[in-house]
């Protein structure tokens, strides 16, 4: 996708944590907010939230900077690209981190909290007892110097915790409209650990208020921590972090999977390597998950990502959830397929012919060749690019390494087909111009009128023995594919293990 260069004030961000493998609600995530600064011609900030050592990984960084480029997104700041607010990995940012918890505190919007965790689940297993907001109450919101010389005695080391507004928060969401949260469910909040090491709650918003984000798309699971972000961005902006302004929230719908449950990334559908292996093209995937809340218009469902950032409006985002339709999703890939101009369906149908060593690392011009001549046989019929295997691997496979498919053989190869494959062989060991008409003409004229055999029942016999299996692309194209010589090879071959009739 063409980098366009931003041209408004307009700035988005995506961070992800590198936790894992990406996947689809990620992917949906990112596009949104990558169509939006492109629909503005804003900034995209591409930002790596790496703080928890302990989940985060460096071969999941690698990941995500892959898919990001196997789907053709562009950032205008980030990892490989730099910019003004660098670094953009949180875990080269400790020390702002600090710097900001240091003067939140001083300023009295943050706190230190000496409660142990034990002290916690007791107050919040009494106040669901007694019918109460089991949330923090608050208890070291006011320490006394002689209390915390106590604690201080006892060996206890503080988290730091933000000094939430005790008035309601209000914001207009731009999926939802107005969302208003009231003070009591949205208690003091943890922004520091123990041990120093800053939370999620506090890096996120201090990169969004350092980085001058003016609206935050993301998930609706994180709409609950919402009124926290807005509290602490008001605290920043009177401590002189950022422009002092808010950023715009709008939160996505949840992605539904099987059963009507939430798409969880441990979901193997929610997997974006899966649909990378099995053969979607980004074109097609993003489509699909471009219509998981939002649509360009009630009788289009395929578009161009061009169409797609052109027409998109975040309002027109639909707050309910959408549920992830894998035929639908294979469908719109099909279509996406079939529009692939036929040297760029080549190109991308290499990667999945050399994963089973069917084409080598570097394949010669006669395989490229034999690869296009196949293509427009196979491009209409597929839905993802790994079908190839199984439709055109029959004409690069080495003789030796040939075998039919033991279903389809067992179900196909039996006896009544062995009057058949002696005919075709007989026919075509004959023929001159080994051509697809000629051929047709020639096994009609051999086993249609010959044998007076229907050619549902004549062709089936000659396509499995020759292309080893039921499915296939047309036979006799396939045939002059593969040339007589190995034609009548397979043929005898095939004729070794059909019984007699």
């Amino acid at each position: 996708m063409a980098n366009s260069a931003p041209g408004s004030d307009v700035r988005v961000r995506f961070c992800p944590s590198p936790t894992g493998n990406p996947h689809v609600g990620l992917v949906r995530t990112a596009l949104f907010n990558w169509a939006f600064a492109r629909h503005h011609g804003g900034t995209l900030v591409f930002r790596i939230e790496d703080t928890d050592a302990a989940r985060d990984s460096e071969d999941s960084y690698d990941q995500l900077l892959d898919a990001m480029r196997w789907l053709g997104f562009d950032w205008d700041e980030g990892p490989e690209v730099g910019g003004p607010h660098a670094p953009y990995r949180q875990s080269q940012r400790m020390d702002v981190y600090a710097d900001v918890a240091r003067r939140l505190r001083e300023a009295g919007h943050a706190y230190r909290c000496y409660c142990s965790t034990e002290e916690l689940d007791a107050r919040r297993e009494a106040a669901r007892a007694a019918g109460k907001p089991s949330g923090y109450d608050g208890h070291c919101r006011a320490l006394d110097d002689e209390q915390v010389a106590v604690y201080e005695r006892e060996g206890r080391t503080p988290i730091l915790r933000f000094r939430m507004p005790d008035t309601a928060l209000t914001f207009d969401d731009l999926v939802r409209g107005p969302v208003t949260f009231d003070p009591k469910d949205v208690p003091d909040y943890g922004i520091v650990r123990a041990n120093g090491a800053p939370l999620y709650t506090l890096v996120n918003p201090v990169d969004d208020a350092l980085m001058g984000i003016t609206h935050v798309l993301r998930g609706e699971d994180l709409l609950s921590s919402t009124p926290r972000q807005i509290a602490l961005y008001a605290a920043l902006a009177e401590i002189g972090v950022g422009p002092g302004t808010t950023p715009r929230f709008g939160h996505l719908p949840y992605v539904m999977g099987e059963g009507n449950k939430k798409l969880s990334k441990r979901d193997p559908q929610a997997s974006l390597n899966l649909y990378r292996e099995r053969g979607f093209i980004p074109e097609g995937l993003l489509n699909y998950l471009a219509l998981l809340g939002w649509s360009l218009s009630e009788d289009q469902d395929r578009f161009s990502m061009e169409e797609f950032v052109a027409a998109f409006d975040v309002s027109k985002v639909n707050a309910n959830p959408a549920r992830f339709d894998l035929k639908k999703c294979e469908a719109i890939n099909a279509e996406h397929l079939r529009a692939l101009a036929p040297e760029d369906f080549v190109r991308r149908l290499v990667p999945y012919l050399q994963a089973p060593g069917l084409l080598p690392a570097e394949p010669t011009a006669e395989q490229l060749d034999l690869l296009a001549k196949v293509a427009p046989l196979t491009q209409e019929r597929m839905v993802v690019l790994s079908e190839i295997v199984g439709m055109a691997g029959f004409l690069f496979v080495s003789p030796d390494d040939f075998a039919v498919d033991p279903d389809d053989a067992a179900k196909v190869l039996v006896a009544d087909a062995r009057p058949v494959l002696e005919a075709s062989a007989r026919a075509l060991e004959a023929l001159e111009d080994f051509s697809p008409e000629p051929i047709q003409a020639v096994l009609r004229e051999a086993l249609v009128d010959g044998l007076g055999i229907k050619p549902k029942f004549a062709f089936t016999p000659l396509r499995v023995a020759v292309t080893g299996r039921r499915v296939s692309p047309p036979l006799f194209e396939s045939m002059e594919l593969l040339g007589r010589a190995e034609t009548l090879r397979r043929l005898a071959a095939a004729l070794e293990h059909v019984p007699a009739s």
